[in-house]
């Protein structure tokens, strides 16, 4: 089973670089929108057999285009929202996006009894994201086999970590903690397995419309890096 794990596109709120993670949260910028319309085009090679998506609009918003050009019907979850900002909730100052962002890489590095100041464990985001992915797999499983595919539109922290920290590739992950792999908008993470193990097959930091639609200084800081250190976006497993 393919997953193709995708971000949703730019908000007024990644713009202005808040952690603006609670529901429903912001739609769209135009370049979100414009980021959305070009995903038809961008995923036209790809087999796709459901489209899943948050319970916030944002991930809707950019996952309506590519339905509609499919004839699916988005499924929507709430298993698949942000990463919870607790007391950090809508701040955008350096102290308080280093600690979301360090939070979710201890959870990234297998650390999930560590909580996010007032908000979840990294046992609790990451099993409510289990929980759909479990049940998607399932449901195309059923309807084309083991070798089906599913697009999730989801969000750049809660994306990151469940792609980083179910993985079962212990160098995959090393390299990942290393570089601390950004998201952009619209960016995706391509992993392949089953509930026994997911495997990285592709992560594809930037905008899959191509460098006019990538925007990296208003992606927002749940997709980036707080070391600043500028590390590519792409990355293709050894």
């Amino acid at each position: 089973m393919r997953l193709l794990l995708i971000r949703h596109g730019q908000t007024p709120s990644n713009v202005l670089g808040l952690l603006d993670t609670a529901p429903p949260g912001p739609g769209l910028t135009d370049l979100g929108v414009a980021q959305a319309a070009a995903l038809p085009a961008t995923l036209a090679g790809e087999r796709i057999d459901l489209i899943a998506a948050s319970t916030q609009p944002r991930a809707q918003l950019t996952a309506a285009p590519l339905a509609a050009e499919r004839g699916l019907t988005v499924l929507v979850r709430d298993g698949l929202c942000e990463v919870p900002a607790g007391e950090l909730e809508m701040r955008g100052d350096e102290p308080a996006v280093r600690t979301y962002l360090t939070t979710v890489r201890e959870w990234m590095s297998g650390n999930l009894d560590v909580p996010m100041p007032g908000g979840p464990s990294g046992h609790q985001v990451l099993s409510r994201f289990d929980a759909v992915v479990q049940e998607v797999t399932a449901v195309v499983a059923d309807r084309v086999g083991d070798d089906g595919t599913v697009a999730l539109f989801a969000h750049g922290a809660m994306l990151r970590t469940w792609a980083t920290a179910r993985g079962t590739d212990a160098q995959q992950r090393q390299d990942l903690l290393a570089r601390f792999q950004p998201l952009h908008n619209t960016g995706m993470i391509v992993v392949n397995g089953s509930a026994d193990g997911w495997r990285i097959q592709t992560w594809a930091g930037q905008a899959l419309g191509g460098p006019r639609l990538d925007d990296a200084p208003a992606d927002g800081p749940a997709g980036g890096d707080p070391t600043g250190s500028g590390i590519p976006s792409d990355y293709s497993p050894r």
